[in-house]
């Protein structure tokens, strides 16, 4: 997949979410971090490349247990096509009576190089799924097979996940606090700025932990601040 290098992709894995959805406000974009979901189990960044699949309501003569034989069945071809470096995007339409994905199909795009599995409904087989190396998020765990309430129709479209348009090849970043949708063309950009955002902020703290004011420190309206920030970038070597 293409649109994320290296360089990018190490900085998008040493930001926060929160840093990120203050260098995109700047840039104009309010509705980027996905709601209601949260992560299986905490731990490093996920970064990768968005490949989109969409359900929409399930129909009764359409979804059957056979409907898996089918080799053109959505779920199941956007798991076998599943590009390398890309992060699993689920439409669930924010529905988690029914599961979205489970472990086995969980599984199988970790080793197919999958980054992360996103759904803003839930998946079944959680605690398999947690223990995985591959993150994953969701609404909440739900054991019901997707047939029951899920109809897959597309692969690799413009998608709705937790009140986000996400289009494919979008960057998504997710830390333990949640996931964010980053538009391709302005990635470069975005990952530049929030990592310079990020060690303004590890200055700050460690004044504040110190006993500083936030007053003039954050924002750094007292032209000492800068003077003092880039005194302790020298000397910490950031």
């Amino acid at each position: 997949m293409t649109g994320l290098n290296d360089q990018t992709k190490t900085k998008f894995m040493n930001v926060s979410t929160a840093t990120l959805t203050t260098v995109m406000f700047k840039r104009g974009l309010r509705n980027i971090f996905l709601q209601g979901i949260h992560r299986l189990r905490p731990g490093p960044n996920m970064v990768g490349i968005a490949y989109t699949l969409r359900y929409i309501p399930a129909r009764e003569d359409l979804d059957h247990l056979e409907s898996f034989a089918d080799p053109a069945n959505a779920q199941r071809k956007g798991v076998e096509e599943c590009p390398d470096g890309a992060v699993f995007m689920i439409d669930s339409r924010g529905d988690a009576s029914a599961a979205s994905a489970g472990c086995i199909l969980a599984t199988r795009l970790q080793a197919r190089g999958c980054r992360g599995i996103v759904t803003d409904g839930g998946f079944r087989d959680t605690p398999e799924i947690a223990q995985l190396e591959m993150p994953g998020y969701h609404a909440r765990p739900s054991a019901p097979t997707n047939l029951t309430k899920h109809h897959a129709v597309a692969v690799n479209d413009p998608i709705a996940c937790g009140g986000v348009s996400v289009f494919p090849g979008d960057i998504i970043v997710g830390d333990n606090e949640g996931v964010v949708c980053v538009p391709q063309h302005m990635a470069n950009e975005v990952a530049d700025e929030a990592t310079e955002m990020t060690v303004f902020e590890d200055f700050v703290m460690e004044m504040v932990k110190q006993g500083a004011s936030t007053f003039g420190l954050y924002p750094p309206t007292d032209p000492s601040t800068l003077d003092r920030f880039r005194s302790w970038r020298q000397e910490n070597g950031r």
